[in-house]
């Protein structure tokens, strides 16, 4: 038999949260993702090119999504309005990177709200911090 008021372990947060490409501390599940059609347009030095099969695949050397796209497919999906779309990021999106955060159940939201809100934060080259408070005599 199972004691469900048990205490819980309570879920710690790493020391620079933003660096992480996912966040499951809460109910409302975050991935970062980044826009692989931006590599593309902004001239990414990252991005690598090969042809197999009769097409030209295109990918990232960083390997910040580790998906190789058909560059046909994805030339024509970017001219649609809804574009090309994101693909997951599997290491830390780096500063020239078009990323984003997608929540994926936000009608799971509670009134807490985020419990990582430095997650969003776009990775910089230095550790980030914040003043909450002043003390003054």
């Amino acid at each position: 038999m199972t004691d469900s008021l048990a205490p819980t372990t309570p879920i710690e947060l790493p020391l620079r949260p933003q660096d992480e490409v996912e966040c499951r501390r809460c109910e409302v599940h975050c991935d970062k993702v980044i826009h692989p059609g931006s590599c593309i347009d902004r001239g990414c030095a990252f991005v690598y090119s090969y042809e197999a099969f009769g097409h030209t695949y295109m990918g990232c050397m960083q390997r910040v999504f580790d998906v190789e796209i058909d560059l046909d497919l994805l030339r024509a999906a970017s001219s649609h309005r809804e574009g090309f779309g994101a693909v997951v990021a599997r290491k830390t999106p780096l500063p020239m990177c078009d990323a984003a955060v997608e929540p994926c159940y936000e009608h799971r939201a509670d009134e807490v709200g985020c419990r990582n809100p430095e997650f969003s934060e776009i990775p910089v080259s230095s550790p980030s911090f914040r003043v909450f408070a002043s003390l003054s005599d």
